[in-house]
Formats: structure tokens, sequence, C-alpha cells
């Protein structure tokens, strides 16, 4: 199951990577290699903090769903475009995965509570992270228009809830995962934000 879900959750990272380079127009390897980094992104940044040798490069099959990202949006970007916000689409299910499964790879490291959370948003605003930088565009992260590292934090603390009362299941990470997914996209649709830092928003002209 943990399998499956990461892989899943590269998939989808990668996707809106790859339908992020696509409206850059990039050319294919740039669309592979920024599907690349915004699906294994998270990972990596993950597995450097728990001290273990990254599972992207440690496991090929973890290059497999890049690949097949890129490929599908190559064939199918005329028709995916018709679609409602296709790219937030696939970064709300690759956010919903990774914040779970990073957080229940950190518990399985022997992580406190506390620092497994963390390593969960980490895990699953990453990815999203890199690619905004890379593709030279204001990171999703920092948008305060924008719910993004909240569902994750929700997520990746329902997790680590669930494991340290001995509730946690295979199929916990997956329910978890959907109520993130649920909940990014709301956000989304109905405009929900978070309080500034300051109640009144500081401009570039102080």
């Amino acid at each position: 199951m943990a399998l499956t879900l990461d892989l899943l959750g590269v998939f989808f990272f990668a996707l809106s990577g790859s339908l992020l380079a696509a409206r850059r127009g990039f050319d294919i390897i740039g669309s592979l290699l920024l599907g690349s980094l915004t699906g294994l992104g998270g990972g990596v940044i993950r597995d450097l903090v728990l001290g273990v040798p990254p599972t992207a490069f440690d496991q090929p099959i973890f290059l497999l769903p890049p690949l097949v990202a890129a490929a599908i949006v190559y064939v199918l970007h005329s028709h995916m475009r018709r679609f409602t916000r296709p790219l937030l689409v696939c970064d709300a299910a690759g956010l919903g995965l990774f914040c779970t499964t990073g957080a229940v790879k950190a518990l399985e490291h022997g992580m406190n509570p506390v620092a497994a959370t963390l390593i969960g948003v980490t895990t699953g605003v990453g990815g999203g992270l890199l690619r905004d930088v890379v593709a030279n565009r204001d990171p999703q992260l920092f948008d305060p228009r924008d719910l993004y590292a909240l569902p994750a934090m929700l997520g990746a603390a329902l997790v680590t809830v669930m494991w340290t009362a001995d509730w946690y299941f295979g199929w916990v990470s997956l329910a978890v995962a959907a109520l993130v997914f649920v909940l990014r996209l709301l956000s989304l649709w109905l405009r929900w934000r978070v309080p500034h830092a300051v109640r009144k928003p500081i401009t570039d002209d102080g």
C-alpha cells in the first residue's frame, strides 16, 4: 500500500510539473525534467532529512511515473486544456498523498510526532515549491490568496495522531489523503484564506 501511494504521489506531482512546463512552452526534455523534479523532490528532501538513501534513486521504479506523466501531457495536452485547472487538481492529489506517506515514513524511522508531522508537510509541499521556483513562478506555498500548507499540516497531523494512538491501518493514509485533496479543492473553489502575518499587509513601498 505504501509503495502504491508513493508512486501515485510521484505521478500526480510529476503531471503537475509537466503541465506547467507545457504552459511555459518548454520542450519535451524540459517537461520531463520539471515533472521529475516536482514528483521526486519532496521525497528526496524527506529522505535526506531522515538520513536514508533517497527512495527515488534507490528504487528505479520511481523514475517511471515522471516518464508516463511527460508522455501523457505531450500526447493529451490539447484535450486536457478543456478541463478546469488540471494543474491544480493534480497538485492537490500529490499534496494529499505525500503529506501522509511522508509522515508515516518519518514515524517508521522513529521520529517523534511533531517532527513526523513537519516532515510530512515538507514532503507534501517540497516538490511543488521546487517546481514553482525553477519555473520562475510565485510559489503557491507563499500565496496569501491560497491555502496550500494548511491542508498538508492537517493531513500529516491526522496520520501522526492515528499512528500514536495505535489506530493506524493501511487504509488510513488513503482516507486522509482523500480528505486533504477535497479540502485543497474546496479552498480553491470557495476561496478560503488565512490571515496575513500582520493586520495591515506590508507592500513593497513600505
